[in-house]
């Protein structure tokens, strides 16, 4: 699925739309350059998820857990990580969650048999951004996405 998101709050908006759909153990993993939007769009599921405290980009403390909401939230940015193996050294509890990794290609496919790629683009001097979402692997997460037209 290719989608065209005019500014920030498209892409806020996108990413409640899909944490609408989220349950705990689902990995999305968020790929694009610098300032595509990828935190922008974890605001957007932390929304949907509930979570009481600001989602803001954990690049300095590579993983932030997000609780009180519908589902425990793990929000990581794995930029400064140099492989899978570091991002499995972060000790936090994956499997009642939802895991959303920001440069997490390379390094999160892993953490799940079903998982979600969102590719964001935002070419330079524009709001405008593209958004492709990968739907990886076979079980729940992929029929969820399929019902919401999303697969």
């Amino acid at each position: 699925m290719t989608t065209v998101l005019e500014d920030a709050e498209a892409t806020r908006a996108l990413g409640a739309r899909i944490g609408a759909l989220l349950e705990p153990g689902d990995v999305v993993i968020l790929d694009g350059p610098l300032g595509a939007g990828k935190t922008t769009f974890a605001q957007g599921v932390g929304e949907a998820l509930g979570v009481p405290t600001p989602v803001r980009s954990p690049t300095y403390t590579i993983a932030d857990l997000h609780s009180g909401g519908r589902v425990p939230f793990v929000h990581i940015d794995a930029y400064r990580l140099g492989s899978a193996a570091e991002l499995d050294d972060i000790d936090l509890p994956l499997d009642g969650a939802v895991t959303l990794v920001e440069w997490g290609v390379g390094r999160a496919e892993h953490l799940a048999d079903a998982y979600l790629v969102v590719h964001l683009d935002r070419p330079e001097g524009t709001d405008v951004r593209t958004c492709v979402i990968d739907v990886v692997g076979r079980g729940t997460l992929i029929d969820r996405f399929a019902a919401a037209g999303m697969a």
